[in-house]
This record gives C-alpha cells, sequence and structure tokens, in this order.
C-alpha cells in the first residue's frame, strides 16, 4: 500500500513529502498499538493466538541477539512484520526505548518505501510509452489493487489458521487412550486371607 502511495506521488495525486508523512505516522501509530498490546494485554486472546504462531518464537530469538536494531528493522523483515511489536512488547524494553527506535524507523520505512513508489511509477510509465492513465484511471487501478491484495491476505490468513487448527488436532492426545491401561479380571480363584483361615481351624466343628 505505502508502495501505491509512490505511485499516486509519481502521477500528481498526492505531493511527496505528506505522503511520506502518512506513511511513517501510519506504521509508528500501528507499532505502538501492537507493542502495547504485548506489554499491558498478555492475557488478550488476540496475544494468546500471536504467541501460538512461529514467528513470535523466531523475533523474540532475533531480539535476545541484537535487541536494539531489530527493533529498527523487524518492519523491513517479510513474516515478522506484524508480530515482532508484539513480541517485543513481552520482553523488559522499556517503553521509551522503543518508542524512539520506533519512530526513526517508521520515518526511514516512509521515505523508502514511497521513494521506491515513486520510481517504480516511473519505470512503469517509461515501459508504457505513450500510454498516460487519467487520474481516475490510476484511483480505480489503485482500489482494485488494494482490494485484491486484501482478499490474497484474508483468504492465506484463514488457510494457515485452518492448517494450525488441523495440527493441534491430529497431535492432541486421545483421552480414552491415555493413561495405562486397565488390568484385565482374573479367572483364577483368590486364595483367603490368613486371619480368617487361622480363625477356621480355631473353630471346633
Amino acid at each position: 500500500m505505502v508502495i501505491i502511495g509512490g505511485i499516486m506521488v509519481h502521477k500528481g495525486l498526492l505531493a511527496f513529502v505528506p505522503a511520506v508523512i502518512a506513511a511513517t505516522c501510519g506504521s509508528f501509530v500501528a507499532d505502538q498499538i501492537f507493542f502495547l498490546l504485548g506489554r499491558r494485554f498478555r492475557d488478550h486472546a488476540f496475544v494468546r493466538k500471536a504467541q501460538q504462531k512461529p514467528a513470535f518464537a523466531k523475533a523474540l530469538e532475533i531480539f535476545d541477539k541484537h535487541p536494539a536494531l531489530f527493533v529498527f528493522a523487524f518492519r523491513f523483515i517479510y513474516g515478522l512484520r506484524t508480530v515482532s511489536p508484539i513480541a517485543i512488547g513481552t520482553t523488559r524494553l522499556p517503553a521509551r526505548t522503543f518508542l524512539l527506535v520506533n519512530a526513526v524507523a517508521a520515518a526511514v520505512w516512509g521515505v523508502t518505501f514511497i521513494s521506491a513508489g515513486y520510481f517504480f511509477g516511473h519505470a512503469i510509465e517509461k515501459a508504457m510509452g505513450r500510454f498516460s492513465p487519467s487520474p481516475g484511471m490510476v484511483v480505480a487501478i489503485v482500489v482494485v489493487v488494494a482490494v485484491i491484495a486484501g482478499i490474497v491476505l484474508l483468504v492465506r490468513r484463514r488457510l494457515a489458521e485452518r492448517g494450525e487448527q488441523a495440527g493441534v488436532s491430529r497431535t492432541a492426545p486421545d483421552a480414552a487412550t491415555c493413561g495405562p491401561p486397565a488390568p484385565a479380571p482374573s479367572s483364577l480363584p483368590q486364595p483367603e486371607p490368613r486371619e480368617s483361615r487361622r480363625t477356621d481351624r480355631a473353630d471346633p466343628s
């Protein structure tokens, strides 16, 4: 979506600086919210669900090795973009440190991807030659691409959730098979207790 904003900057539909500011603020606010979820709401269903993902453990593993560097770079790592601020929120990293590094990283993120979209749009225009779509057509194309991308992400998320549920159901132990097997009933006669045999001998018949 940020790259699409850069393409719109290239077409003159948006100004460069406001587009960078919007991308920076969006990235910063979203990551702050995810960080606070991990810090303040660890028992929430959303956080517990995130903790079950393999990416959550991977994010913590990288964070333990390079804390500050990972806080800056996680948004550029595919597969760790959303879960990482939640995972970092569950650590002992000071909230002020995350806020400062997150602000710098969000600014770099905004400038990088708006610029990438700008030059990407320039390359498309150069490759298409004389074809120059109207602003309305550009907006329509952007909306269609955004909707398709959202549908693809939603389908992928649903498929991943179903795969995780199927894996849990396969590995869950069956309650009927747990525990030691019950002893089979014996058909042999059981010996009488010693005290009862002594009593029988003592009583005259």
